[in-house]
């Protein structure tokens, strides 16, 4: 992958995209196109396809997407998977059609059945019923990394699709409606330091499992898979171990200093019972994330604290 070519970020200000700019800027690239939603909102067809004859982009990062937590995928369905379909169909599509020579899909973990055998394999993909709390997410995703699929296999159009784990860190969001776990936790708790609270409650039992990793390292895994990777398979990456949401809440307490007592609200869903990837084919190609959990959330703590310290976190 030439770091002088046009290399077009869909997504950049998210936490996915605005990682891999970083890390593309670090590699020396020269000539890295983005456009704010206000200047180009991708779910217009025919806006997406204007930018793209204009800009004609060697290179795409599909890393835009409409994300959030348990709450906001259960609430705004509809927003979930249409927004993401026509983002997704919109770059696909005009990415082939102005010729641009590879484009790496950002999916998730979620396109998985619910009740699926662990540790996660690509080809369990489509194999059982969803988990009902992101099902339109999760529906989007799979129809683009089959679409990224199916025109490499009709049109050899070169493309890759990566499926995280988790993931968190460095830019991303911390409202409480909108938030994955572990970002939640992250304010929960140092909130909760902050006020002397008696309590942090969680939701859920608990008893979920889940595998986390940091955002660098998944545009580590982009950049590798746009530079040594062009196989028909989409390809998960992650750390291929997880943890119970009890586990990271006590390992949140530890981090943050918190003294006072977690609750659990059970009546709240826990989502999915486990999700952890089997990130074999990645580790054979070569490629393993760096930054550990504890590591991770430590330095997520500390961006945070700094957010809040500049006035830039809405209480």
């Amino acid at each position: 992958m030439d770091m002088n070519a046009k290399i077009y970020v869909a997504g950049h200000s998210g936490m996915v995209g605005s990682a891999i700019v970083r890390l593309l800027r670090k590699e020396g690239a020269s000539n890295i196109i983005v456009r704010t939603h206000a200047a180009l909102d991708l779910t217009d067809t025919a806006a997406v396809k204007n930018f793209f004859q204009e800009e004609t982009p060697d290179h795409v990062f599909l890393a835009a997407a409409t994300v959030g937590g348990i709450i906001a995928n259960s609430r705004y369905p509809v927003e979930f998977l249409y927004n993401n379909l026509m983002i997704q169909n919109n770059i696909i599509r005009s990415s082939y059609d102005i010729g641009a020579k590879k484009l790496c899909f950002l999916g998730s973990s979620c396109i998985y059945p619910r009740e699926c055998p662990q540790p996660i394999k690509e080809e369990y993909l489509l194999t059982g019923r969803l988990e009902p709390t992101n099902e339109g997410y999760a529906l989007a995703k799979i129809a683009g990394l089959k679409l990224v699929e199916y025109y490499r296999r009709e049109y050899a159009f070169k493309g890759v699709a990566l499926m995280p784990c988790n993931l968190y860190g460095t830019n991303d969001s911390y409202d409480l409606e909108h938030s994955h776990v572990l970002s939640a936790l992250v304010r929960k708790f140092v909130d909760a330091c902050d006020q002397n609270s008696g309590s942090v409650t969680v939701w859920g039992s608990g008893n979920a499992r889940r595998e986390f990793m940091h955002v660098d390292d998944c545009a580590r895994a982009a950049l590798f898979v746009m530079r040594s990777y062009d196989g028909d398979t989409f390809l998960n990456t992650g750390w291929g171990s997880d943890v119970t949401i009890r586990e990271l809440a006590e390992k949140m307490k530890r981090l943050t200093g918190f003294k006072g007592k977690i609750e659990w609200d059970t009546s709240k869903p826990d989502g999915m019972p486990r999700k952890c990837l089997d990130t074999s084919r990645m580790t054979g190609l070569g490629f393993a994330p760096a930054i550990s959990l504890e590591e991770g959330i430590t330095r997520t703590i500390d961006e945070y604290r700094k957010l809040k310290k500049d006035g830039r976190i809405k209480e």
